[in-house]
C-alpha cells in the first residue's frame, strides 16, 4: 500500500534518464520472472497467476498471488540492494506476538528479497469507512492499538528521536513553502520557524514513549476477520503516544466531525489507562499532546505531499492538502505558541495581505 514515503526512494528520485528507466523496467520484469521461479519450488505443480497488488513509493513492490486452488497470497518484493526486510520481519514479529491481525509469514528468501505473507484482502477501512459503520470500525483499531502500545521496546527498534522529528519537519519549508508555493523565508522567518520547530518537539518527546506503528490510518487497516488487519508497519519506531492516534484519528484521506473524533479520543484514552498504558492521568493533558503532535504530523504529511508532486511527478496527492492544512489550522488556532504558523498558512492561501507581516 503507498504510503508517506517516510524515507523511500522512487525511480526519479535517484534522477534516472529515459535510458534509465528503460533498465529499470527491465530490471523489474527480471525480478518477477525471478519471482515466478521462486514461487514454482513452492508450489510445485501449482498454477500460478502473478498481478500487481499495490504501488510502493520505493524500490519495493507487491503481487497478488492466485493459485489454483482459488487462495491467495501476497509477494513482497524488495531487491536487497535497495530494501531491507529485516525491519519488516522484526516489526511483524512483535505485533503477532501481541495479538494484532498482521499477515502470516509463509516463506522467506532474505538472499533474494522475496516473502511470502497471507493476503489480507484488498478492502481497506478507507474503502468502507460510513456514518453506519465507524464506531465499530474504530473501536476495533483503537483496541488494536492499545495492544500495540503496550508492546515493551524491541532493541532494534529505532527511536523516533528530536534528529527524525526534525528531519521530517524540515519538509514543509522545503517542499510545501517553497517549492510547492514559491514562498521564500526571510533569514529572520527560517530562525523563528526553527525555533518553533523546537517547541514542537520538546513538546512531542516529553509524551510516554511507545510502539508507534507511524502510518496508522485507514488506508493501511484492512478490513478482515478478526478486524483490523494491519500493513505498512516496517518504518514503525519507539515515539510519542499521541502519534498513531493522530493517525488514525486526524487522518488524511478521510475527516470526520471534532465533536465525533473528540469521543473516539476519549474512549482510547480510556481504555489506554485501563490497560496499563503510561496515559496522562488528565484527558486535557493527553488532548494538548495529542494536538502538538498532530501538528508535526501535519507539517511533515504537507511536505512529504508537495514532494511526492513535484519530485515524483505524483499528483494524486494533493486533493488532500486541503483538509491536512485545515487540520493544522485549528490545532494553531487553539494555542497561541503555535500562532506563526497560522500567518504563514494564510500568506499561503493569500487570506490576507502579505504586506506588513511579521513572523
Amino acid at each position: 500500500m503507498l504510503e508517506f514515503d517516510n524515507d523511500s526512494i522512487s525511480p526519479s528520485a535517484v534522477g534516472l534518464t529515459p535510458h534509465g528507466l528503460a533498465s529499470f523496467s527491465g530490471y523489474a520484469m527480471q525480478r518477477q520472472q525471478d519471482i515466478q521461479t521462486w514461487l514454482a519450488k513452492i508450489f510445485p505443480g501449482s498454477t500460478i497467476a502473478l498481478a500487481p497488488a499495490s504501488a510502493d513509493a520505493s524500490f519495493r513492490r507487491y503481487f497478488r498471488v492466485a493459485l489454483d486452488d482459488g487462495t491467495t497470497r501476497i509477494v513482497m518484493d524488495a531487491p536487497p540492494q535497495h530494501e531491507d526486510i529485516a525491519p519488516w520481519l522484526s516489526v511483524q514479529r512483535h505485533l503477532q506476538a501481541a495479538g494484532v491481525h498482521v499477515p502470516n509469514v509463509e516463506a522467506q528468501d532474505l538472499q533474494q528479497g522475496f516473502l511470502l505473507i497471507s493476503d489480507l484482502g484488498t478492502t481497506t477501512y478507507l474503502d468502507v469507512l460510513s456514518e453506519g459503520n465507524a464506531n465499530t470500525l474504530y473501536a476495533e483499531a483503537l483496541t488494536s492499538l492499545v495492544a500495540i502500545q503496550k508492546i515493551q521496546r524491541p532493541e532494534q527498534l529505532p527511536a523516533y528521536d528530536a534528529a527524525l522529528l526534525r528531519r521530517e519537519l524540515e519538509l514543509f519549508p522545503e517542499w510545501f513553502l517553497r517549492k510547492h508555493h514559491e514562498l521564500t523565508l526571510s533569514n529572520d522567518e527560517q530562525s523563528k520557524l526553527a525555533s518553533l520547530f523546537d517547541r514542537i518537539i520538546a513538546r512531542n518527546l516529553a509524551e510516554t514513549q511507545v510502539f508507534v506503528h507511524r502510518d496508522y490510518h485507514s488506508r493501511n487497516l484492512m478490513l478482515t476477520s478478526p478486524n483490523p488487519g494491519i500493513i505498512d508497519f516496517q518504518d514503525a519506531v519507539w515515539g510519542p503516544l499521541s502519534y498513531d492516534a493522530v493517525s488514525l484519528l486526524k487522518d488524511a484521506y478521510i475527516q470526520w466531525d471534532e465533536e465525533q473524533t473528540l469521543d473516539w479520543l476519549i474512549r482510547y484514552w480510556e481504555r489506554a489507562k485501563n490497560a496499563g498504558v503510561n496515559v496522562p492521568t488528565d484527558f486535557a493533558d493527553f488532548f494538548a499532546n495529542y494536538e502538538w503532535m498532530g501538528v508535526q504530523r501535519h507539517l511533515k504529511i504537507l511536505g512529504i505531499f508537495a514532494r511526492l508532486f513535484h519530485r515524483d511527478g505524483k499528483d494524486g496527492y494533493l486533493k488532500e492538502l486541503p483538509r491536512v492544512t485545515n487540520y493544522l489550522r485549528k490545532a494553531c488556532d487553539r494555542y497561541g505558541e503555535l500562532r506563526p504558523l497560522l500567518r504563514l498558512l494564510d500568506r499561503v492561501d493569500e487570506r490576507a495581505p502579505q504586506v506588513g507581516y511579521t513572523f
